[in-house]
């Protein structure tokens, strides 16, 4: 994975709603350029982040908990 991707394991998320709300909670970061959902229902869904900036871990694990009280189960960088 290049340094400018994260890859986030979020448990929680189980529709295209809830793919919206991380992804508008994370796009409005500073440092994050753009973010893509693998949605899994049931299981931990995968996001990537693409970085053009510093973005700490404890942001995005905000982010994902703001967007509804999904949960950052693990952050591969």
């Amino acid at each position: 994975m290049a340094d400018n991707n994260v890859e986030l394991k979020v448990s929680g998320m189980t529709c295209m709603h809830c793919e919206m709300h991380v992804k508008q909670e994370l796009t409005a970061l500073d440092g994050v350029s753009s973010v893509d959902v693998e949605l899994k229902p049931g299981a931990q869904s995968i996001v990537r982040v693409e970085l053009d900036g510093d973005v700490s871990d404890a942001a995005l694990r905000e982010a994902v908990d703001e967007a509804g009280g999904y949960t950052v189960e693990s952050i591969t960088r």
